[in-house]
């Protein structure tokens, strides 16, 4: 009952974006655009900024960039076969390889695992928003409807201000060097409105939907990806790391979340698949609320 009120506020955002796309109507894009460039550098910045490094994050590191590579790997395998176009294959990985790990990873870690084992949860959805606001951009970039070539994707990865945000605030906080609290308030006002913006975008696309334009087939490929493989693989890779069983316990928690919320607003942005990508994240997120406790259960929480 517990864990079913965390998720509770999740589904009422999305409901809240919903009602009001469907009564109201709003330039989603436009809302996205502002999210993605003007609120989550500001979440990135304060996430790296106050949160001290040590090794147990550098193993996080490395488990997400390999969980990343191999994800991306099945993905493409899977497009492959299903003889998927460019911009379906891309967004197939933006529903398969990018997990909620904020939003909704972060808050099921602090009810499973406390204080501790939350910021562990913090350190990883902030690299893997890194990961999503790189990786993720450029394939969404890849697949969109202007086509762009490789170099024009990298460019636009380039040009993220969340990159150098994040960069920012590692050197802040290395260097020790404070910020005045007028000014951090500043930023956490901005930083907080990132999240909630990102859903209410999710529960507008969801009303934005026109199921005959979404291709089922895809969505349950990459649902299965995501909600099955993507944990199992992170069990694969844990038993080769040297980490403690919490962190252990919190990184296979996250790789179990359902696709990102954000990688609606990269595939709103750049035009890529934004229904088939919406609807995903939708469908895992309502299939999370089964998948979640049977994790948590075989963990022995």
């Amino acid at each position: 009952m517990n864990l079913i009120l965390i998720i509770l506020p999740v589904f009422i955002i999305f409901s809240i974006g919903y009602i009001g796309q469907k009564f109201i109507g709003f330039d989603i894009k436009s809302i996205s655009t502002a999210a993605l460039y003007l609120m989550s550098p500001f979440l990135a910045f304060r996430t790296f900024y106050s949160n001290e490094l040590t090794m147990d994050y550098f193993y996080i590191v490395i488990f997400s960039l390999l969980l990343t590579t191999i994800l991306l790997l099945v993905v493409w395998i899977t497009a492959l076969s299903m003889k998927a176009t460019q911009s379906q294959l891309s967004a197939m990985i933006l529903g398969g390889v990018f997990m909620n790990s904020g939003n909704y990873g972060a808050p099921v870690v602090l009810f499973a695992f406390g204080t501790v084992g939350f910021d562990y949860a913090v350190i990883m959805m902030v690299f893997q928003s890194l990961l999503m606001n790189t990786v993720g951009i450029f394939f969404a970039s890849i697949g969109g409807e202007e086509k762009s070539t490789l170099r024009q994707s990298a460019q636009r990865v380039i040009r993220m201000p969340l990159i150098y945000a994040a960069f920012l605030g590692i050197v802040l906080q290395l260097v020790s060097a404070p910020i005045p609290t007028a000014i951090m308030e500043a930023i956490s006002l901005v930083a907080d409105a990132s999240i909630p913006t990102v859903m209410l975008v999710l529960g507008m696309q969801l009303a934005a939907i026109s199921r005959k334009r979404v291709a089922y087939r895809y969505v349950s490929a990459v649902s299965t990806i995501r909600m099955i493989a993507s944990p199992l693989i992170a069990v694969g890779i844990l038993y080769f790391m040297p980490v403690n069983d919490l962190l252990r316990a919190v990184i296979i928690v996250q790789a179990s979340m359902p696709a990102a919320a954000n990688t609606t607003m990269l595939a709103l942005q750049f035009g890529t698949e934004p229904d088939l990508v919406s609807f995903t994240t939708f469908l895992t997120t309502l299939i999370s609320i089964i998948t979640i406790p049977v994790v948590l259960f075989f963990l022995g929480v």
